[in-house]
């Protein structure tokens, strides 16, 4: 290896405790470790030294990371699959958007919103104002605290939860999952300026692999 890199031009650096080591005179750059006993009872076997060998390494790493602004969006692009990966999945990338979102007028009646629940599948359905942006939500709990013979003509304003949580499409899926853990909520819509983008099952998020 220090021959080819010699032949082509090819820049060494080498970490080592012993400046005077061959590695060390052929390196351009030297990284000397300092001189401490192995924690071996007999003093042999690499562990001290093995040590801070990964310490160095792990400092130059996070250096590098730092001097060329790596982000997390670049992680991922390196590192698409596995639990890391994962980790930095974005809520874009698992929700559902266009014609899956489960929308309905707020002055449509309580009927035709069971219609867009049972047609969607997220159990649930966002309510829109005028502009259509989201004002409210109504779920199964909404549709059972306000039983009763005149449910299905009652609007949709009347029965619905108002100012639902969201999450913004830009957000770690991670975040989305904590937030829906702790307001035991099952969907979850993504909206920008209360604009409704998309929704995300819980259910998205452990496909996924998230927890």
């Amino acid at each position: 290896m220090v021959n080819y890199c010699r032949r082509f031009e090819v820049p060494l650096i080498a970490i080592t405790g012993r400046a005077g080591s061959s590695i060390a005179e052929a390196a351009n750059c030297a990284l000397l470790l300092p001189a401490v006993a192995e924690a071996c009872p007999m003093g042999l076997a690499p562990t001290t030294s093995s040590t801070a060998m990964l310490a160095l390494g792990d400092a130059i790493a996070i250096a590098l990371l730092d001097r060329r602004g790596f982000t997390a969006e670049d992680f991922q692009v390196l590192h698409p699959g596995g639990q890391l990966g994962q980790n930095l999945l974005r809520v874009r990338d698992l929700m559902h958007s266009g014609d899956a979102l489960p929308l309905i007028a707020a002055d449509a009646s309580v009927g035709d919103a069971i219609l867009v629940m049972t047609m969607k599948g997220f159990g649930c359905a966002g309510v829109t104002d005028a502009e259509g942006k989201l004002m409210g939500i109504i779920t199964d709990g909404d549709l059972r605290r306000h039983m009763s013979d005149t449910l299905l003509q009652l609007t949709c304003e009347q029965v619905m939860t108002a100012d639902p949580k969201t999450i913004r499409h830009q957000a770690l899926a991670s975040e989305a999952l904590g937030l829906m853990n702790a307001s035991q909520i099952t969907s979850l819509f993504v909206a920008d300026d209360r604009n409704p983008v998309g929704i995300l099952h819980i259910h998205d998020c452990l496909r996924a692999g998230i927890a």
